[in-house]
């Protein structure tokens, strides 16, 4: 089964991330930009949080505050999950479903070295059973 940092050499290390001292606003910008669902929140070079679409509308939208105004510090969540990069496709997949999280750092040797979402992860999945099927089509055929 494929692991989590081979998904990463497909589709791409990027890491988007902000300081916790931007705004909302500031962090909404770079989602739209680069049509991502949340940030890594970075102070010192280190992994302090994630700010995520599902954080701006529980903390900033219901309770009536203003994302010109209020800080990505102040909104994103602190406790960030994560995987190592060792791990499978499968693994990421259950944590994912199992803390109803979308989107996870991926560690290796304690650094981080990229971001997965749950989309990321499922295509590769479907991606590499289509291919078994396929190989297993042409072997029963004798193609």
């Amino acid at each position: 089964m494929r692991t989590v940092e081979q998904l990463l050499q497909v589709k791409g290390s990027d890491i988007w991330s902000i300081a916790p001292q931007a705004t909302a606003y500031n962090a909404l910008q770079i989602m739209a930009e680069k049509n991502v669902g949340a940030l890594l929140v970075i102070e010192k070079e280190k992994l302090v949080g994630i700010f995520s679409e599902r954080d701006y509308a529980r903390k900033v939208i219901l309770k009536e505050k203003s994302s010109k105004n209020t800080s990505v510090g102040e909104l994103m969540t602190r406790e960030v999950i994560y995987i190592n990069a060792n791990a499978t496709l499968e693994e990421s997949m259950a944590l994912m479903t199992a803390k109803r999280i979308r989107h996870l750092p991926v560690l290796k040797n304690n650094q981080l070295i990229g971001i997965v979402t749950l989309g990321d992860v499922v295509r590769q999945i479907i991606s590499d059973q289509q291919f078994a099927i396929r190989e297993l089509e042409k072997y029963i055929t004798g193609g």
